[in-house]
């Protein structure tokens, strides 16, 4: 505010302020005619221009004092404003203090009761951990009594454990042997009846292989007669000539492959006996699995014009 006050003041001085005009010339003019005139209007006008002059001059001591009295006045305002300032600032201050005299006598009294409640919660504290002491020993005293009391019991318990132990072994060594009495019986019993299974299976088996020996002979002598039938040797074969044929059936039959394992040294010879091979659509095989396996699922035959197919 006071600032406000003395920008205003300023401004006003400012815009009151008179300017101070030049004096405005005087001109004195003649006329030149052919007689002289006299100019009676020249006291006049110095008159007038007196009377300017002094008008400029009371309006400028006019705003001059105008321009003091609003100063006076500012400064008066001034002195107003600094005064009720300071006024202010004093009450500002004396509640200030009186706020902090109220703080200060709070936290006093919050001290105060702080102080307190922490005594109140040492002693509550300390009332506890003498009460937790005297349960805790109480509790002790009750840990050590149940602990002898299961010490003695586990005592007992492992006195009947260790008895039932030892009659339990004694009765696992009787059944044991029972056991291996029984097993050595048993294991004699299995041997008399595996051997017995392996001569019946031995004997299975070779009467098997007879059989199968004897059924494979009798299908070897069909294919090699289907297999002469069908051979028609060039006449350039001689008797020393012998083309071995590796052949390869099928479960139904049929040719699967047929392989010049080792030839004649005549490739019309070696031929013939190929032709003769693959000329037959199905060859004569056992329905036995077992025995198609073993004997005509891959053979070997040699053809010879002595022996023929053998």
């Amino acid at each position: 505010m006071l600032h406000g006050v003395i920008v205003l003041a300023v401004m006003v001085g400012w815009t009151f302020s008179p300017i101070q005009e030049p004096e405005p010339r005087s001109i004195s003019a003649r006329l030149i005619s052919p007689q002289p005139v006299p100019t009676p209007e020249v006291e006049p006008e110095k008159d007038r221009q007196e009377e300017e002059r002094q008008r400029q001059a009371d309006e400028q001591r006019r705003q001059e004092e105008q321009r003091r009295l609003e100063q006076k006045k500012a400064k008066e305002e001034e002195v107003r404003r600094r005064e009720e300032e300071r006024k202010r600032q004093e009450a500002e201050a004396a509640r200030k203090r009186e706020e902090q005299r109220v703080r200060e006598q709070e936290a006093a009294r919050k001290k105060a009761e702080a102080e307190a409640k922490e005594r109140a919660r040492q002693q509550a504290d300390e009332e506890r951990r003498r009460q937790e002491a005297a349960r805790k020993a109480e509790e002790e005293k009750r840990r050590q009594e149940e602990a002898e009391r299961r010490r003695r019991e586990a005592e007992a318990q492992a006195r009947r454990e260790r008895e039932e132990a030892e009659r339990k072994r004694r009765e696992r060594e009787q059944r044991l042997r029972e056991q291996q009495l029984e097993a050595l019986a048993e294991q004699a019993r299995e041997a008399e009846q595996a051997e017995a299974r392996r001569q019946q299976e031995a004997a299975a088996a070779r009467a098997r292989e007879a059989r199968m020996a004897s059924e494979s002979e009798k299908f070897q002598a069909l294919i090699r007669e289907r297999l002469s039938q069908a051979w028609y040797p060039p006449s350039s074969a001689t008797e020393n000539m012998t083309a071995r044929l590796r052949i390869t059936l099928l479960p139904t039959g049929e040719l699967s492959s047929v392989e010049l394992l080792e030839g004649s040294g005549n490739a019309a010879f070696d031929n013939s006996a190929l032709s003769a091979v693959r000329s037959l659509r199905r060859y004569p095989v056992p329905d036995d699995r077992d025995t198609f396996e073993t004997y005509f699922r891959r053979f070997t035959i040699e053809f010879n014009p002595r022996t023929l197919p053998r």
